[in-house]
C-alpha cells in the first residue's frame, strides 16, 4: 500500500485526511502518542493511562520501525494540515493487527476515534484482504475496553503479562497489569 488519501467528516469542525505516516513524521508521531496516553497533558482526554503508567509510551524507534517494516503502516490522520490522530496497522497472516492508536486529547470525544478505527478497518480490508483485527488493551482499562466492544470487538479472555522489566514500555504504578487480545471479524473478503 503506498498510500491512504481518504477524508471523511468527524462530526466535530472540519475535514479529516488520513495518509501513510512517513519519516519525517516521527517525531510528531510520538509527541502525539506521549500527550494522549502519558503525564498531564493526558488527563484532557479520557485515553490516559497516567494512573497505570509513568515514563513513555513509546519512543522514536518504536515508531520509525512501525513505519519502516514491511506489512505494517502507521496512519496519520490530519485536520487543516495538523495531526490529530494516528495508529498502527500491522498484517499479521489472515488478521491485521491494530495499535499505536491515538487522538489528541483535547479532540478525544468527538467521533474522531470512531472514524479512525472505521478507517482503519477499511484499509485493512481493501489493501490486505484480512478478516479480521486484533488489538491488545491493558486489562485494567475497562472504560477503554468497553468502547471497543460497542464497536464490535470481542473480549477473548487471552492475556499477555506487561512487561515490566522494560521501562520503553512505561513505568507500571501498580502490580497486576497485563494486556488483553481484543478480536473484530470484519467484512466480506475477496474471493
Amino acid at each position: 500500500m503506498e498510500n491512504v488519501k481518504e477524508t471523511g467528516e468527524t462530526g466535530e469542525t472540519g475535514e479529516v485526511v488520513f495518509r501513510v505516516a512517513a519519516r519525517d513524521d516521527v517525531h510528531a508521531l510520538v509527541t502525539l502518542l506521549e500527550s494522549a496516553y502519558r503525564g498531564e497533558s493526558s488527563r484532557a482526554g479520557w485515553t490516559t493511562e497516567a494512573d497505570l503508567l509513568d515514563g513513555q509510551r513509546t519512543d522514536p524507534e518504536g515508531v520509525e520501525a512501525v513505519i519502516s517494516r514491511p506489512g505494517s503502516i502507521m496512519l496519520a490522520v490530519e485536520r487543516d494540515g495538523r495531526l490529530v490522530a494516528c495508529c498502527q496497522l500491522e498484517k499479521r497472516g489472515e488478521a491485521a493487527y491494530f495499535g499505536m492508536f491515538a487522538v489528541r486529547p483535547g479532540l478525544q470525544g468527538a467521533g474522531l476515534g470512531k472514524t479512525v478505527l472505521s478507517e482503519a478497518e477499511r484499509t485493512v480490508v481493501d489493501a490486505w484482504g484480512c478478516g479480521e483485527m486484533q488489538m491488545t488493551v491493558i486489562r485494567q482499562r475497562e472504560d477503554l475496553i468497553a468502547w471497543y466492544v460497542r464497536r464490535g470487538y470481542r473480549r477473548t479472555g487471552i492475556y499477555t503479562p506487561f512487561p515490566y522489566d522494560d521501562p520503553r514500555f512505561g513505568i507500571p504504578r501498580r502490580d497486576g497489569l497485563a494486556f488483553e487480545l481484543l478480536v473484530k471479524k470484519l467484512g466480506a473478503q475477496p474471493s
